[in-house]
């Protein structure tokens, strides 16, 4: 068992209908039919969603993401129509809404991955392939990728694994023709935004990425993109395979879970406990260096 040590209410605004909350955001709609995305301050590991919040996450989340897909517009659509709040809805809405066309979204989650790590490096280990692809022997963690590969996954509810599938899987499941624009559109984006983070001291690791259609059957980028959340970023001054690498995301979260500091057995269905300001604060200041660091601007 997992999922929400307590799932929040939704804001009730008027105009809006809600229609889901996840892990991390919550989904609206107007009436005009668009979609309006509200990046919360919650924070998940090892498939919980923690009763306790990171300041500040939610607005850093969603302006790295519209600064990505600036840098991205040039490659493929994205599905941001406005950052501007809905009449009515909360002042502390501000810096974490985006209103966004309703796509038709494709459930698959396109993973891109030129490093070995995490799930992908646990399947190398066993079969020296991920997702079905070979590999070449003598890799180890942190190990770069001969190329970029496209690892797609299942999308699960919040609580579950999403599954790694072989790309034949994905073509049978969505048709051939889409898998292919998926793949093709996924390693582009990965490719130009490593290109950008090598540029500035990071190695993006691995990404994910959701695409849907627009009205007129346009693949387009959405939900979030190139975030903590989503990728693993490392600094590249440290990178060395053979070891777990230094990451700019929620990996203090999941060392104080993991420690016996928490008092938290990750085996069993109880809820994690509530985290201490140190980790929270020290969380908090990792997001914000990604964001500074790859966007170039300051913070605050």
């Amino acid at each position: 068992m997992s999922g929400f040590v307590e799932k929040p209410e939704a804001v009730e605004v008027p105009g809006l209908t809600h229609l889901h909350t996840g892990k991390v955001r919550d989904l609206y709609q107007n009436a005009a039919g668009d979609l309006v995305m509200v990046a919360s301050d919650r924070i998940s590991a090892f498939d919980w969603v923690l009763p306790t919040e990171i300041p500040d996450k939610g607005r850093v989340l969603t302006q790295l993401s519209l600064w990505w897909f600036d840098q991205l517009a040039d490659l493929i659509p994205n599905h941001v129509l406005s950052t501007e709040l809905p009449p009515g809805a909360p002042a502390d809405w501000e810096g974490r809404t985006t209103v966004c066309k309703s796509l038709a979204m494709i459930p698959v989650e396109c993973v891109a991955r030129g490093y070995l790590t995490g799930s992908g490096l646990v399947e190398y280990q066993q079969t020296r392939t991920v997702c079905g692809l070979a590999l070449p022997e003598g890799l180890t963690d942190g190990s770069e990728l001969p190329a970029a590969i496209f690892t797609p996954a299942t999308k699960a509810a919040v609580g579950e694994h999403d599954e790694n599938v072989a790309y034949e899987e994905v073509a049978r499941q969505i048709g051939a023709e889409t898998a292919a624009q998926l793949r093709q559109a996924t390693l582009a984006v990965y490719g130009r935004a490593r290109g950008i983070a090598r540029e500035r001291g990071i190695v993006l690791a691995d990404t994910k990425f959701e695409f849907g259609f627009d009205g007129a059957r346009q693949l387009t980028l959405a939900d979030e993109v190139l975030t903590p959340d989503s990728s693993r970023f490392w600094p590249a001054d440290t990178w060395e395979p053979g070891r777990a690498q230094p990451s700019f995301d929620k990996q203090y979260v999941r060392d104080w879970l993991t420690s016996p500091a928490s008092g938290w057995d990750r085996k069993s269905e109880q809820p994690p406990p509530p985290l201490p300001r140190e980790t929270v604060d020290r969380t908090r200041a990792k997001y914000i260096e990604a964001y500074e660091r790859l966007t170039g601007t300051s913070w605050e």
